[in-house]
């Protein structure tokens, strides 16, 4: 079959090549893979920036399709069947943390297309536990983003708690941040989406889809902005999709004292200068979001389900897997929204 191998450590490195299809056990269900998002990770993983890969790797973790084997253990799931699949390939069950359900902090997890072979292929190889048999309602190119949504679904639902009536600061217009901005929207809070002049594009996705405010910060002044919409105090809670530590120290002057930042965005570096001052003089909570985890993916699809967010509308390009260079390097470039491999 063919696949997108990342082939060793360092920048691109990455190759479509012919493996042999995953031979699955007892406990895995094999599937025929429809649609394949282009993860920022995915983006880190080329430029030799994520450490948590290993090499030689097929990537790629956002994904939706069909299921064309099972294994003998495996109940509740047929051939057929079309899903989605949480990313978690092994965790270790005895851990603090896998026994509260955080199988994104296990020690010992690994990950399709970090870890074990991911979904930039024509057949990916899952555990049963991670695969979710998808309602009539989701079609198969809106479930591809499942595992992005629940990213977002885990920051703004289970990391921190909106309220009605709150106002949203939200630093991204990318895939996460628009998804993410959904949901708050949903929540009955006013969303204030930041970006730069590059993200003309995305922030008319974002108008269309319900999101209160755009804000271009190269032309437009987000202080004057903020405390004009919060007489002054600050935001409630500020969302930092973008990955950049400017981002987050802006997000800690405008956020109101007592406010909480939740920090989903992976950066290009692990140690950048933060305002620590004003996380202390102000009371400031911070948080990090990392991935998702079980319950995450229940919040996703019934979010799915009953239409609260839409995430085919924020998919702007749909290549074939031979095409793959030019999807990663349309991301790369900041171009389109969101990129999808079909392979």
């Amino acid at each position: 079959m063919k696949a997108l191998l990342k082939k060793e450590n360092g920048y691109g490195n990455m190759e479509l090549v012919d493996i042999d299809e995953p031979i699955i056990n007892s406990d895995q269900v094999k599937i025929k893979v429809a649609y394949s998002g282009i993860c920022g990770s995915d983006i880190h993983s080329y430029k030799g920036e994520y450490k948590n890969i290993r090499p030689p790797i097929v990537l790629g973790h956002e994904f939706s399709g069909v299921v064309v084997e099972v294994g003998s253990n495996v109940e509740g799931i047929k051939v057929g069947d079309r899903v989605t699949s949480e990313t978690t390939f092994y965790v270790c069950g005895v851990c603090d943390y896998c026994k509260s359900g955080d199988y994104n902090l296990c020690p010992y997890r690994k990950g399709i297309g970090t870890q074990v072979n991911g979904s930039f292929a024509e057949y990916v190889a899952v555990r049963k536990e991670s695969v979710h048999v998808l309602p009539h309602s989701i079609d198969l190119l809106s479930a591809s983003l499942t595992e992005p949504l629940a990213c977002a679904a885990h920051a703004t639902l289970e990391k921190t708690n909106i309220e009605l009536g709150d106002i949203v600061l939200i630093f991204g217009p990318g895939p996460i941040g628009l998804l993410t901005a959904q949901i708050v929207k949903a929540r009955g809070a006013y969303v204030i989406l930041a970006g730069l002049t590059k993200d003309k594009d995305r922030f008319k996705v974002a108008l269309e889809l319900g999101i209160d405010k755009t804000v271009d910060i190269q032309q437009e002044n987000l202080e004057d902005i903020v405390k004009e919409l919060t007489n002054g105090y600050g935001v409630d809670k500020v969302f930092e999709c973008s990955g950049s530590i400017r981002a987050v120290n802006s997000g800690l002057s405008l956020l109101r004292k007592k406010g909480t930042i939740i920090q989903v965005g992976l950066f290009a570096k692990s140690f950048n200068e933060l305002d620590l001052e004003k996380i202390i003089q102000k009371e400031i909570c911070y948080i990090g979001s990392r991935s998702q985890k079980p319950s995450s993916w229940k919040l996703a699809l019934y979010l799915l389900e009953t239409g609260k967010v839409n995430t085919k509308a924020i998919i702007s390009d749909i290549y074939s897997l031979d095409d793959w260079a030019k999807g990663f390097e349309k991301v790369m470039n900041g171009e389109g929204l969101k990129i999808v491999l079909k392979p």
